[in-house]
């Protein structure tokens, strides 16, 4: 079991917030006008689960690429005890030999989202190097409170690795993958796998990973009152996660915040990349030192002037363009394709 860390030095003093990206600056304008970046709270996340006006979400055919994917929902063995899980496939009809696979968790600050919420982003990434795409859907808080959601998330990985064969996937060449609160589901998963001798991960992609309950890092301070996901909404998303009371305590387990786990050492190789203008920045930043402390392998990139998500909102900036093309190359190197 994962041993945590509850002790934390004192938050030094803090500046103004770092300007964001020329290009970035009209877009996070036209963003918060839309919805502020505090607007998340326990009492409007029904609300907050409605779709976005203008925000389709992907259908099947859409997803195919052209007939390149065959596309399927398959209900799966969730948790012990739990209900089945709902994993959403896209497996690549050209494959000659089996192929590598992308395990996609979605983001959503653990109170919203589904599993084709990303999933066009994740495909951009997979189709390119022959991956398939395997999407879990979790069940969300606050009506499902951690170890739920991750217990979820585990179980749709050791379903795809036992039956990847049949998938015809490469059980070896596992990437897993999430931005947000998917990527601290990410993190947290891949720590399970280790911790339990789970399913091999080749890899994990983890883009502005939600990973620390605390919420109370120089960035979160700054980034308070702007952005798309401020401390406000964080704070609301720990909340419904762990419960009342619960955030900040002695008693969070690193499954829920990875950055709680006192040991960093054996994970497999990481890709982290982060905003400078994000509640995020600074909590990854010390993550993926203390893998490198723990000497692992990683490449850390933030991105200045970057909001959360930004490349999601802006695809066609110039810094969204470097961003993807990094994750890219990385991936590449994985893969060795």
């Amino acid at each position: 079991m994962t041993t945590h860390i509850t002790d934390r030095p004192s938050a030094p003093p803090v500046g103004p917030p770092p300007p964001f990206d020329p290009e970035l600056a009209p877009v996070i304008e036209v963003l918060t006008g839309l919805r502020s970046p505090d607007a998340y709270r326990l009492d409007n996340i029904v609300e907050m689960r409605r779709p976005v006006p203008g925000v389709e979400t992907p259908t099947d055919e859409v997803l195919s690429r052209g007939g390149t994917y065959s596309v399927g929902e398959w209900a799966v063995p969730g948790p012990d005890g739990e209900p089945d899980i709902s994993l959403l496939i896209c497996l690549p009809k050209q494959a000659a030999t089996p192929a590598p696979a992308m395990y996609h968790i979605h983001g959503g600050g653990m109170i919203i989202g589904d599993n084709r919420f990303g999933l066009v982003e994740m495909l951009n990434l997979a189709e390119p190097m022959g991956m398939a795409v395997v999407s879990v859907e979790y069940r969300l808080a606050p009506e499902t409170r951690h170890p739920g959601p991750v217990e979820d998330c585990y179980a749709g990985l050791v379903w795809v690795s036992d039956h990847a064969h049949e998938l015809n996937i490469d059980p070896e060449r596992i990437v897993i993958g999430g931005a947000s609160a998917g990527g601290g589901l990410a993190a947290g998963v891949t720590l399970m796998a280790r911790d339990r001798n789970g399913p091999a991960i080749l890899a994990q992609l983890l883009l502005s990973p939600m990973l620390d309950d605390h919420n109370d890092s120089p960035s979160a301070q700054q980034m308070r009152g702007a952005g798309i996901w401020d401390s406000s909404s964080n704070e609301t998303g720990w909340n419904a996660l762990l419960g009342d009371g619960v955030r900040g305590g002695p008693d969070v387990s690193p499954y829920a915040a990875p950055s709680r786990a006192a040991d960093l050492s054996g994970l497999p190789s990481t890709f982290l990349d982060v905003g400078s203008a994000e509640t995020f920045r600074d909590e990854d930043v010390a993550y993926a030192s203390r893998i490198w402390q723990a000497g692992g392998r990683l490449e850390l990139h933030v991105w200045p002037g970057g909001f959360h998500g930004f490349d999601v909102v802006a695809p066609h900036a110039v810094i969204s363009q470097d961003a993807i093309a990094a994750r890219v190359a990385w991936l590449r190197r994985q893969l060795l394709v």
